[in-house]
């Protein structure tokens, strides 16, 4: 019989509530603690603060497991296990902050009235655990005993639920087989193999993932770039390269660069530790200034047709970093849309999931369209950002139909050459010969 528990997530963010929504499928008593008031009255009246496909919808099939609140003492109180998932946004240097992390610790700490299993789920450098316990133990009451876990998690933005209930793996840092055989019990049920080990080599394993994964997106994209050079297409290149079960086919799509809230970070957070110990990454390294340079090509390639942008009428196709999220985080629009701005073009653009967010940091500057056609309309120029569904499923024709001048700049490979080249339009990709009609 499947043990159920009083679980206690901190943070309403990616990390923390879908951990908590996914661990409600399980049976388990949860309550999501925030500190934003707005969060919580959202979450009450069942909508997610974030987009992430079927989020929402476990969320009103287990309310009656999940509770949302601001006040963290009683919920802390009498948790059995206390899941840590708040933000760790980089510094300036390019380090974690942990500031959000060590303030939920001296809280449990202070709040806890029974023993109780501390995980950190929060992407965290090799060696936080060991200061949430310090700080934990310098917070609690005496006769409490507390252990520490290390259960980084391995979500993406868009497929986030399924990654969580369909994890490849679920790796735990432990000090104890105490904490092992409890966390084993929280995760019950959901069929994953384990990865057992200490909490220092645990926390090690999240960022040498994620950062092998930007090494693979960054690769393939220098490998896009010089395929263009020497008249290769890279689409075969990265088709013949996955074939090779040593090296598979994930993560080989080129593009203009990896984002989010995970790979920019974390890359630069293990860079930033390497240089902490006297040690450079120089892998890494490379792959940070790639990325940074990739995000940029799209204008770079523009300016074949345009020196600069002033009074030129541009179209955005797709805002979010990737498709299925609202998540602007490290987003190439974010990088190029100002530039555009700064050189007197007229923006219109069109993201049906991704507007409400980028309306935050620019709501004059562009004009936000309902749909693909209203939004490139005598354009001179249209630039895709992001893969959409719809973009992918357009019809390519609508671009010579209704633009001024049909240039379409795709920094995502969204439609097949042989399709393209049916059309009387300035097709430029990433990796792949240009198409000038």
């Amino acid at each position: 019989m499947r043990l159920k528990m009083k679980i206690v997530v901190a943070g309403t963010g990616y990390v923390g509530l879908v951990t908590a929504v996914c661990l409600s499928t399980l049976g388990h008593n949860i309550t999501c603690v925030d500190v934003d008031e707005n969060k919580i009255k959202m979450l009450k009246e069942g909508k997610s603060p974030i987009f992430e496909p079927d989020l929402e919808e476990i969320m009103l099939k287990n309310k009656e497991l999940i509770t949302y609140t601001t006040d963290s003492k009683n919920a802390y109180r009498d948790a059995d296990v206390i899941f840590i998932g708040v933000g760790t946004p980089e510094k300036k240097d390019g380090s974690a902050n942990l500031k959000y992390v060590y303030t939920v610790a001296e809280e449990i700490g202070e709040s806890l009235g029974k023993d109780a299993i501390i995980v950190v789920k929060s992407t965290v450098p090799i060696g936080t655990n060991d200061k949430v316990e310090n700080i934990l133990n310098k917070n609690k009451k005496d006769n409490i005993k507390i252990e520490v876990v290390s259960n980084p998690e391995f979500l993406a933005q868009g497929t986030a639920v399924r990654d969580t209930l369909h994890a490849q793996r679920i790796v735990l840092g432990v000090p104890s087989k105490h904490a092992e055989n409890i966390m084993k019990q929280v995760y019950d049920g959901y069929g994953q193999p384990y990865v057992i080990t200490d909490r220092a080599s645990s926390e090690m394993i999240k960022y040498a993932a994620n950062d092998f994964l930007a090494l693979k997106i960054s690769y393939i994209n220098e490998i896009a770039n010089l395929c263009e050079l020497v008249g290769a297409n890279i689409e075969d290149v990265a088709r013949g390269m996955g074939m090779d079960s040593r090296i598979g086919d994930k993560f080989l799509n080129a593009g203009i660069g990896y984002g989010g809230s995970c790979f920019p970070k974390d890359t630069k957070a293990l860079h930033w530790l390497a240089n902490y110990y006297d040690y450079e990454l120089k892998t890494i390294k490379a792959a940070i200034e790639v990325n940074a340079n990739q995000k940029i090509k799209l204008l770079k390639k523009a300016r074949k047709y345009y020196e600069d942008f002033e009074g030129l009428n541009v179209a955005v196709l797709g805002l979010a970093f990737k498709p299925n999220t609202d998540d602007l985080r490290e987003a190439p629009s974010l990088y190029n849309i100002p530039i555009l701005i700064d050189e007197g073009a007229n923006i219109k653009a069109y993201d049906p999931i991704a507007e409400k967010n980028f309306r935050k940091i620019y709501p004059t500057e562009v004009t936000y369209c309902k749909s693909i056609g209203e939004t490139i309309k005598n354009a001179d120029i249209c630039f895709i950002f992001t893969e959409w569904d719809f973009v992918k499923d357009m019809d390519i024709s609508l671009f010579e139909k209704l633009m001024k001048k049909p240039i379409v700049i795709d920094g995502r490979n969204c439609f097949k050459l042989d399709k393209v080249q049916n059309y009387n339009i300035i097709y430029e990709s990433i990796g792949r010969k240009s198409m000038i009609r």
